[in-house]
């Protein structure tokens, strides 16, 4: 338990001002009602005081007591307790088992003598339930026994409502509406003294020691339970609060929010109401009463009468803060929202989370500082503003004041602990990461993003290209220059890159552009270079080329485009090949430009024609001859290289040799000169099927390579796109080249049976048994006949179907025929064309399905004439 000063127990009535030198004398009961106190005594006086309350210059508070007057009420017995009630300006005393009803002013009893007789005790109803603003609601326990009565107490009279019988002897009680909450002889109970039904709260033996029963709240109650605990109970006889644990022997109790008060023989101590812990102990000894009137707490011995005046809620919670003790001061400040009007809590209440969060943050309590930071929107440059030079030097931002921390900087706040250092930094790059895309960044995201910026590049942290990739508010001076004190250099030319954006939105000169752009690209060019040295990326050359890819600045791409072929043609030939389509129609780079400049890069242009020809499939003569030129050179180089021993396609003679099989845009006769003579017989055979002489490139497969795989492959693509008849001259010319044998007799009949069998779908099944010779068997050609007899018999049951379904439809048309012949047509003079609307001169019309009759003129200019009106469809 730590005590913290919630209250300062002030005098209120000395002993000389009361009682003077009367030893005799002791105070029984006290009520305040605003400024005025009342005092009964055991000697059946009544006194009357006037407070004024006085601040001295400490900042303590201070009561003087003015006496007004004092007045015997003709008993020999002691006042015993007292209450005002002020709307009726009467004072309630219970003296000798009677209430009696004096004046306030003058403590003169009513003219007409009312009062109560046969009262041990009374509680005020302040929750009535009789809607008279003029009378006061009082509940008595009966000097009869097991006894309790109601009454109705007006300015000069009283009237009884309602007595109700207990199970026990009743010793105290408090009253809410129709509740009352009793303190039996051995137990609490709480009573509907108008419907009679009644509630057991807990036992309690009144023979060890009294009761304590008191209203604290609209129908909730305050009660001494066993144990020394003070046990809280509502209407309904639940409990919505913990217990406080108080002394055994406590005699008296009250509640000033959020604490409750206990009086025992030798201290007053305070404990919360939210988290039930004492909080202030006071010496205090021969103290006897212990009550509180709207919020004031008095206490009195037998000779004096003190106050307890609370310190304000916000000292006790800053006293808390300053004693580290976050959870307590978090727990009174939530709890104090019902004694502060709301707009004064709200702002005290998010200083106090905010304060707490920068306790927890010293602590390196780091997920309970960001928490406590969210949900009080803290300003995040108070947090930024710890660490030493991480907001802008252009920056506005002033600490709160008063401050929210007793720290100058982040140094401080560690004392130089490296480790403690790097653990609040780490956690300050998560916190500003989380926030710098809500509502907290709103109006400063400059100098969030600034900071983050700093941080990542302080820690060689990877998310520093992440922010600076996306969009950001990094200031381009202050970001700049951290850059290059941390030598990333790589992320400058980020930063560089991205503030050109930037310009572009707020229309900076395009000299300023261009100057951002340049430096960016000249600090790559150099870490790529290794005249500076920065290991951010190790492959910063693809990223440059991939950049430059996307780059819509056309100069800029011509200027370093020689760079980066120098370094990696196939790779630097990138930036023109990758480019997206549509973007190039913007920006128009010319391909011919592009040619020209790659004509000192043969690999790049290779591969930029290949992009042309076969990516974008660009039908222009001049690209596809070149590449082709280009890989016939490759070609000759290669075999020169070799010896020509290599028999082996090449991976640049397979392009060859795929790019004039597939494309008709280049120059035929132009390659097949080059070719001519180069030993490239394939290739040849290409050309000559380019230009129509099939039987020439068909006699160079078979005759001089011998490959009649590759005889039958010319078949198939020469007729790619041709109909069927095509492909069959082609494959018949390569039959009769098999057929008429040479001296390699043998090798070509067996190609040619193979031919046959393989490619049966192909030929004439009648031509070629003509061709064939009659040495060849049967057994022989039986793949190839078997596939001709099941594609005839195909051909002849499709042929059959097909006029099966013809002579179906032709029936159909038979039977509308003879349907519409059947009905007779009538037709006379006054019959009238449904088209030009004239009569008929002669038997002669056209008949529509729809009994419509027209001229055989008319309905002949109706098929020539489609916009004229039609009586059907059918004729």
């Amino acid at each position: 338990m730590m005590n913290i000063k919630a209250f300062t127990l002030v005098s209120a009535v000395e002993r000389e001002l009361l009682t003077g030198d009367r030893e005799h004398i002791s105070i029984e009961c006290v009520e305040c009602c605003g400024r005025n106190l009342y005092v009964g005594t055991n000697d059946c006086f009544i006194y009357h005081f006037l407070l004024e309350e006085k601040t001295l210059p400490t900042g303590t508070a201070s009561f003087i007591a003015t006496k007004q007057l004092h007045r015997h009420l003709g008993f020999k017995k002691p006042v015993n307790e007292l209450c005002a009630a002020s709307a009726l300006n009467r004072l309630l005393v219970l003296c000798d088992n009677s209430i009696t009803l004096v004046n306030m002013l003058n403590l003169e009893p009513v003219p007409s003598g009312a009062r109560i007789k046969g009262a041990t005790t009374f509680a005020v109803n302040e929750n009535p339930v009789n809607g008279d603003p003029f009378c006061v609601e009082v509940c008595i326990i009966s000097v009869k026994r097991r006894t309790v009565q109601m009454f109705l107490v007006y300015e000069d009279r009283v009237q009884i409502v309602k007595e109700v019988s207990t199970p026990e002897q009743p010793l105290a009680v408090a009253v809410d509406g129709y509740f009352l909450c009793l303190a039996l002889t051995t137990q609490y109970i709480i009573l509907n003294y108008s419907t009679g039904l009644s509630q057991d709260l807990f036992p309690y033996c009144s023979e060890e020691k009294p009761p304590i029963v008191k209203r604290i709240g609209r129908q909730e109650f305050l009660l001494a339970g066993p144990g020394g605990l003070g046990m809280f109970a509502t209407v309904a006889g639940i409990s919505q609060r913990a217990p406080v644990h108080w002394s055994e022997n406590v005699i008296g109790a009250a509640v000033c929010f959020p604490y409750v008060i206990a009086l025992d023989d030798e201290f007053i101590t305070v404990h919360s109401m939210l988290d039930q812990q004492q909080k202030q102990t006071l010496p205090f000894k021969e103290g006897h009463i212990l009550q509180d009137f709207e919020g004031r707490v008095i206490v009195a011995t037998s000779k004096g009468v003190y106050i307890l005046v609370p310190l304000p809620l916000e000292k006790q919670i800053q006293d808390l803060l300053a004693s580290r003790r976050v959870e307590e001061a978090l727990v009174l400040a939530k709890g104090a929202r019902r004694n502060i009007p709301k707009d004064k809590f709200q702002v005290m209440y998010r200083r106090v989370l905010q304060q707490a969060g920068f306790i927890q943050f010293a602590q390196l309590q780091f997920l309970e500082a960001k928490e406590l930071f969210r949900s009080s929107q803290l300003d995040v440059r108070e947090l930024i503003s710890l660490y030493p030079f991480l907001l802008p030097t252009s920056s506005s931002f002033t600490r709160s004041h008063p401050p929210l921390h007793e720290y100058a900087d982040l140094n401080q706040l560690t004392q130089g602990d490296q480790e403690k250092m790097a653990k609040c930094k780490r956690f300050l790059m998560s916190y500003l990461n989380e926030v710098r895309s809500t509502e907290v960044a709103n109006g400063y995201k400059e100098d969030i993003d600034t900071a983050l910026l700093k941080l990542y590049a302080e820690a060689d942290h990877d998310s520093l290209l992440d922010l600076l990739v996306t969009e950001n508010f990094c200031l381009l001076t202050d970001s700049a220059a951290w850059l290059e004190k941390h030598k990333k250099y790589f992320a400058l030319g980020l930063l560089y890159h991205y503030n050109k954006q930037d310009a572009s939105a707020v229309q900076v000169s395009s000299e300023r552009l261009s100057w951002a752009s340049k430096v960016t690209r000249q600090l790559w060019v150099k870490i790529v270079n290794g005249d500076i040295q920065d290991s951010t990326r190790s492959d910063l050359y693809e990223y440059i080329v991939d950049f430059l890819t996307y780059c819509l600045d056309q100069e800029l791409v011509w200027t370093h485009a020689d760079w980066l072929l120098q370094k990696s043609e196939e790779i630097g030939v990138q930036v023109f090949t990758k480019r997206p389509l549509d973007e190039k129609q913007q920006t128009g780079f010319n391909p011919d430009d592009i040619i020209s400049c790659l004509k000192k890069y043969p690999k790049a242009l290779v591969k930029y024609l290949e992009h042309l020809v076969i990516d974008r499939r660009l039908q222009k003569e001049e690209y596809h001859t070149h590449l082709a030129i280009l890989y016939l050179e490759e070609v000759l180089r290669q075999r020169v290289a070799t010896g020509g021993k290599d028999e082996d396609a090449t991976e640049a003679q397979t392009k060859l040799r795929r790019l004039l099989q597939k494309s008709d845009s280049y120059r035929v006769h132009l390659l097949k000169e080059k070719i001519q003579g180069a030993g490239l017989p394939m290739e040849s055979a290409i050309l000559h099927g380019k230009l129509g002489e099939h039987e020439k490139a068909l006699h160079i497969l078979v005759h001089e390579m011998g490959d009649f795989s590759a005889a039958e492959d010319y078949c198939l693509w020469g007729s790619e796109g041709q109909d069927a008849a095509c492909r069959q001259r082609l494959f018949h010319t390569l039959l009769a080249m098999y057929l008429h044998a040479g001296p390699s007799a043998h090798a070509l009949t067996v190609a040619a049976v193979d031919l046959l069998n393989h490619h049966a779908r192909e030929f004439d099944a009648t031509q070629v048994l003509q061709l064939l010779p009659d040495t060849w068997s049967v057994q022989l050609l039986c793949p190839f006949l078997t596939g001709a007899m099941r594609d005839s018999i195909h051909a002849r049951r499709t042929t059959q179907v097909a006029l099966g379904l013809a002579r179906s439809e032709n029936l159909i048309y038979m039977y509308d025929k003879v349907k519409l012949k059947g009905s007779a047509v009538w037709l006379s003079d006054k019959k009238l064309c449904e088209l030009c609307q004239n009569p008929f001169g002669e038997p002669v019309f056209v008949r529509y399905p729809n009994g419509g009759l027209v001229h055989t003129h008319c309905a002949a200019s109706r098929h020539t004439t489609p916009s004229s009106p039609s009586p059907g469809t059918r004729t």
